[in-house]
């Protein structure tokens, strides 16, 4: 993901209203994809997941591997400023993500979920903990445990979508997730938009009026200026 776009675009929530995201945002939204994967347990995770060169079985990996990350981010009593915590991120096949986190095969989709669940479980309880001055690097700006969250929730939300594409499952996750998500990473997308077809739209899923596929993308960690 490059960026291409100017932050603190016109018609931007004003961060004095803005409304936070919170643990039990990233909760939330893990409880939601878990629900709606729980759904396709009998299908093929081996498949594509959508539009990704991964399989349906990687992308949860990489879903938990985020949600993992993050939470370890804010976990060292001083945070690193200026680089990720050095766990060592094993690749198994070309073109895979590189992760941290992985699952047993044996215990099948089912367990891959449960691993998932317990990634989500970290990260929820590390922002529910963290003191909101706590500062820690991501190569999209240095963050808050909001920040953290944020990018949480925008990862479950849209792995969910790559994962029902693939699995051929229904998922529409709820408007406000997606709008507090966007305000605090998005600062650049359109307001005025529905919520989920926005966020989508602002990380190279899908396409607005008046605004084309993203070739490129980002969002913006770094903590706004109050």
């Amino acid at each position: 993901m490059a960026v291409d776009h100017a932050s603190g675009a016109s018609g931007a929530p004003d961060e004095a209203t803005r409304t936070p995201v919170t643990a039990d945002d990233v909760q939330h939204a893990v409880r939601l994809a878990l629900t709606a994967l729980r759904a396709g347990l009998g299908a093929d995770w081996d498949g594509r997941a959508g539009t990704l060169e991964w399989s349906c079985w990687e992308t949860v990996e990489h879903l938990a591997d985020d949600l993992f990350a993050y939470a370890a981010q804010l976990g060292p009593e001083v945070p690193p400023s200026d680089e990720a915590v050095p766990f060592a991120w094993v690749v198994r096949r070309e073109g895979a993500p590189p992760n941290v986190i992985f699952a047993d095969r044996a215990a099948g989709p089912r367990g891959l979920l449960q691993v998932l669940e317990a990634c989500g479980a970290m990260l929820t309880a590390m922002v529910r903990t963290t003191p909101a001055e706590v500062r820690s690097h991501h190569v999209f700006g240095v963050s808050d445990a909001e920040g953290f969250a944020a990018m949480g929730v925008v990862e479950t939300l849209v792995h969910t979508h790559d994962l029902a594409q693939g699995l051929g499952l229904a998922w529409t996750p709820p408007a406000g997730l997606c709008d507090r998500v966007l305000a605090r990473l998005f600062p650049h997308a359109p307001t005025d938009s529905d919520r989920w077809a926005t966020l989508l739209w602002a990380t190279g899923r899908g396409e607005l009026p008046r605004h084309g596929r993203l070739e490129s993308w980002r969002w913006y960690g770094a903590v706004p200026d109050c």
